[in-house]
């Protein structure tokens, strides 16, 4: 009986210890959650997602859990006047890959991820947009290793390296090809996805003014 005793005052101890940790952990995250969901905010515009917020969301459990006393969900409304929803719901690939992308930003040096793959982030976006979200990327990818899947130039000569991947058929089947692309092979690459001929002067020019511009 006395040992029944000892057990059951362990564990309420040890019940009272764990909810007080949970509601410093509570009260923590409802601060990070203000701060993370107003500087997302203030990106993502810069990346084409003018009128897009986030919102950081804690929902209580009835029973605390290992994690904590709530469930932490991220919604997202794209556009001005929307009500913010599940962004795992809502949320294209493109949209998502710029929400990871606007993420790493504000928390660079936070995390230990050594390598981030972004696919379909132009997805819907060019212009002064597209060099945005390039420089974005180039910051980025100062602290690990970026692989960024695009198919416009301001995006692509932000790169350190540039790889083609395209598609060949050899013996009647279809093979990848991925080469790495430099000098005067990388500015007509650059050339052809601006849309020109990459044996113009007038596109070769552009594409090494973006070149320069990355510097």
């Amino acid at each position: 009986e006395f040992e029944r005793r000892q057990l059951e005052q362990a564990a309420e101890q040890a019940r009272t210890t764990f909810v007080q940790a949970a509601a410093r952990l509570s009260a923590a995250r409802a601060r990070a959650a203000r701060r993370l969901s107003k500087a997302v905010g203030a990106i993502l515009p810069q990346l084409g997602m003018e009128g897009g917020s986030m919102e950081v969301v804690l929902e209580h459990l009835d029973e605390p859990s290992p994690h904590g006393a709530e469930d932490v969900e991220f919604r997202i409304a794209l556009n001005r006047g929307f009500e913010p929803r599940a962004l795992a719901r809502i949320a294209s690939g493109g949209e998502l890959s710029r929400v990871m992308l606007a993420l790493k930003t504000i928390l660079a040096g936070l995390d230990d991820v050594p390598t981030l793959v972004f696919d379909e982030v132009d997805a819907g976006i060019g212009g002064k947009v597209a060099h945005a979200v390039g420089d974005t990327l180039r910051d980025v990818a100062r602290d690990r290793q970026v692989f960024v899947i695009t198919h416009l130039p301001q995006i692509a000569s932000r790169a350190q390296h540039h790889l083609l991947v395209r598609k060949e058929e050899r013996d009647s089947r279809t093979t990848t090809i991925v080469e790495e692309l430099a000098g005067e092979a990388r500015v007509a690459e650059l050339a052809r996805l601006l849309g020109g001929d990459p044996e113009s002067e007038t596109s070769l020019a552009h594409a090494k003014e973006l070149l320069a511009a990355s510097a």
